[in-house]
């Protein structure tokens, strides 16, 4: 099931050389400039010489319709050459990725006859300009945040630093491979972030690298990309934890083993925010010491609170933590008595903020208050089809290739 936005050059080289292979371009392709004569090798090249204004992502192709190619150069000067792959039958040589904004690039071809006569061939064009340009201001995983092995719930999350308008070229420069196949789409939340997730729990132990390779490409109208980034991380065990409200306690898996049962008590309710959120929840971050202050309410008014609690493990944006509480250890397993959070006991805690990596799915039930996808890394909360309404190319879900 494949998605044009997960294409990479292994795949792009196969397609290329088989439909290249098959048989041989008997016509001038349109818009293609042609050199060469009756003793030589004609070439085609497109975009044609001296064309203007070209695209940053129309391809480069260069065609002999007599004889062979022998080599094809496109030097873009500061910006750097294009790389290219040729066809099996050595008579069409076609680019990779996409070239830079307002540059001009230099096409020096060598084809050679049926009589092994060389001919090199010159022609020029330049790209569109462009007047701003877009990066990303962040990669989730990454090494300072989350460490570079994960959990299994762990989705790919990119930041850019300007809105994108153009989200259908934008997703379609960039891929996730991983070490083992997984189905997986990329879903825009707003023109600022497209996060990717599998559409089920990666697999443990994968190795995965997301490639974005945007440096040219158009993120909207004058505005490209401004550089390539990849970035490797691997996938932990698998840990799943498990928490109900009605139940009061925690239960942990290791790959499908129960390695710790913890009694908790989560939110009091009376009000929506003392509701604990039910639903998937990832472990976002781990805290030493974090200090609470009760939501909405300032200091000298009834209800208000700052707490120092250590041990926490947060599970949402709207201040969910599983922590330690020596306080209410006597409720613990049997009441629900916090504002909020889960609360287990001090050894409990140490326990999970050292064995719980970033990324790994903490399923709470049994609260009438359901977490948002957008609260936190609320993405399994959406179903696949909801998943995939928000991917810029509607053509379903893809399957991850291995390195």
């Amino acid at each position: 099931m494949g998605r044009g936005a997960y294409g990479t050059a292994g795949l792009l080289a196969l397609a290329l050389l088989t439909a290249c292979s098959a048989s041989r371009p008997t016509e001038k392709p349109q818009g293609a400039a042609m050199a060469g004569g009756a003793r030589g090798a004609p070439v085609g090249v497109s975009p044609a010489d001296k064309t203007p204004n070209v695209p940053t992502d129309q391809p480069v192709v260069v065609s002999a319709t007599e004889g062979k190619l022998k080599s094809v150069q496109v030097e873009g000067g500061k910006a750097g050459p294009l790389k290219g792959i040729l066809s099996s039958d050595g008579t069409r040589w076609r680019s990779l990725g996409t070239a830079r904004p307002g540059t001009s690039y230099a096409v020096t071809t060598v084809s050679v006859d049926a009589a092994g006569k060389q001919r090199e061939t010159k022609s020029a064009f330049s790209t569109v300009k462009g007047n701003k340009t877009f990066d990303i201001k962040t990669i989730t995983p990454n090494k300072d945040d989350t460490g570079l092995t994960v959990g299994v719930g762990m989705p790919v999350m990119i930041a850019f630093d300007a809105p994108v308008t153009d989200r259908v070229s934008v997703e379609r420069n960039l891929s996730i491979h991983s070490s083992r196949p997984v189905e997986g789409a990329w879903h825009w939340f707003d023109d600022q972030h497209v996060d990717f997730r599998p559409q089920k729990y990666w697999p443990a132990h994968t190795k995965v690298r997301v490639e974005a390779k945007l440096a040219g490409v158009r993120g909207g109208p004058g505005m490209y990309g401004k550089r390539d980034v990849r970035v490797d991380f691997k996938i932990g065990r698998k840990q799943i934890t498990k928490g109900s409200t009605d139940e009061h306690v925690l239960v942990v898996r290791r790959d499908g083993e129960k390695v710790r049962t913890m009694p908790m008590s989560a939110g009091q309710g009376g009000q929506w925010k003392y509701y604990t959120t039910s639903g998937v929840h990832l472990a976002m971050s781990r805290e030493p010491v974090t200090v609470m202050t009760s939501p909405g309410i300032g200091p000298g008014q009834a209800g208000y609170y700052s707490l120092t609690v250590y041990n926490t493990v947060r599970i949402s944006n709207s201040g969910e933590y599983v922590h330690s509480a020596p306080w209410s250890v006597g409720s613990q397993g049997n009441s629900n008595v916090s504002h909020g959070c889960v609360n287990i006991s001090p050894d409990n805690a140490a326990w999970f903020i050292k064995n719980t990596l970033i990324g790994d799915p903490i399923i709470i039930t049994g609260s009438p208050r359901k977490l948002e996808p957008t609260n936190g890394w609320g993405h399994w909360q959406e179903d696949w089809p909801q998943w995939l309404k928000w991917s810029s190319l509607k053509d379903g879900p893809t399957m991850i290739l291995r390195h």
